[in-house]
């Protein structure tokens, strides 16, 4: 039996229910693998007081310490986070908060192995961990975490030591294996290892009567993540100026809402723009499954779980060539790669529009990617470290 303990600072809470859903979704395909034993802490980053006076900390601060997630048995340590200091020392508060509940998880759950899913501040915290413990420790990189924190001046040399001190790398697509090896992390100890999506609840359904539930009947397009510079949904929202026929639904919440309202209002496209919110991800199906086509103007991603989700569902998607792209769009079917710009959105978008693929060539860009691959993967991978 293999004894894991997963550690992930991004992972859903009762607050934040769609924050880091595919770091749920891989834990609880692990932890239902029949010869695996799994604890998951999941630490929640607080400021000082006064500052957990704001609502979002006050919610965050009101979380169990332990409690049941799902049938995962769920800790919830909190560590003091410093603003205005880039995370320089988030490390070491996360592992000064954790080596004694880690003591004590211990003396019950000897794991074999420390498996983490975020590789800042997570990955050079699990390394302490990993040492003052004496067992093997393996990190995840998935996308901000290396193209921001392993640049960002404070980070960068936390975030390289760690890559380099693990007894395992996992990337989740070639691009970031190939970014991750660009820092200095030796490229041959990184594996690949790929998302995964329910091919039951995201599949094709009958277009026309999902686009009825959000009383659309042209052309739909949708756009999927926080809003946020990173995700360029200013770009998708240019774009559909020159798609005089077409509405634009955009899923997600973030700082940038009050400028994307002023966009719309400038650009004269409120009637056909309309920003949903936060979208629970079970309900993401739906909206995904009404959608013409999916856009997703991100400046740099890993591998998108939006880009196969859409796929699985039978709508090609416009991306940028942002991390692993060209692995998922590696078919006319899956859709277009484009520039950066509204100009190269607008035309992908009215290409797929004017001769859209068949949704069960689209679906089939998706079908590599599922969670029993994905689990199977990654119980070698730490079976691997922890029995070499």
């Amino acid at each position: 039996m293999l004894r894991v303990l997963t550690l992930s600072t991004l992972f859903p809470d009762a607050t934040r229910p769609n924050f880091g859903v595919f770091v749920e979704r891989q834990t609880l395909g692990l932890a239902a693998h029949p010869d695996v034993e799994l604890q998951l802490v999941a630490p929640v980053g607080l400021p000082p007081w006064p500052l957990t006076r704001h609502a979002h900390y006050a919610d965050l601060a009101k979380l169990p310490d332990r409690e049941t997630w799902k049938g995962l048995d769920t800790h919830r340590p909190r560590f003091t986070t410093l603003p205005g200091t880039g995370g320089r020392f988030h490390t070491g508060a996360l592992t000064r908060r954790l080596i004694p509940l880690l003591e004590r998880i211990r003396r019950a759950f000897a794991f074999d192995v420390i498996d983490a899913e975020f590789f800042f501040p997570d990955g050079p915290a699990a390394i302490a961990l990993g040492r003052h413990f004496g067992v093997p420790v393996s990190i995840k990189a998935r996308g901000a975490d290396i193209h921001h924190w392993g640049h960002a001046p404070a980070t960068a040399p936390q975030v390289l030591a760690a890559g380099r001190a693990a007894s395992g790398v996992l990337a989740v697509s070639q691009a970031m294996r190939a970014d991750m090896a660009a820092l200095g992390i030796p490229a041959d100890t990184i594996r690949v290892h790929h998302t995964g999506v329910d091919l039951d609840r995201f599949a094709p359904r009958d277009r026309a009567a999902a686009k009825a539930a959000y009383e659309v009947t042209g052309p739909l397009i949708v756009s999927l993540g926080a809003l946020i510079p990173r995700k360029g949904h200013d770009i998708v929202v240019g774009a559909l100026a020159a798609l005089p026929d077409a509405t634009l639904l955009i899923a997600g919440e973030g700082p940038e809402r009050a400028a994307l309202t002023a966009q719309i209002a400038k650009l004269g496209l409120g009637g056909r723009v309309r920003l949903l919110g936060s979208v629970p991800h079970a309900d993401l199906s739906a909206l995904l499954g009404a959608a013409d086509v999916m856009a997703l103007a991100s400046s740099s991603e890993g591998l998108a779980n939006a880009w196969v989700e859409a796929l699985a569902c039978g709508t090609p998607i416009v991306v940028t060539d942002a991390g692993g792209a060209g692995e998922v769009v590696n078919d006319p079917a899956c859709g277009r790669i484009v520039q950066r710009t509204a100009e190269g959105f607008a035309a992908g978008i009215a290409e797929l529009l004017a001769d859209p693929p068949a949704p069960d060539a689209v679906r089939r860009g998706a079908e590599r990617f599922t969670w029993d691959a994905n689990t199977a993967a990654l119980y070698d991978h730490l079976t691997g470290l922890a029995r070499p």
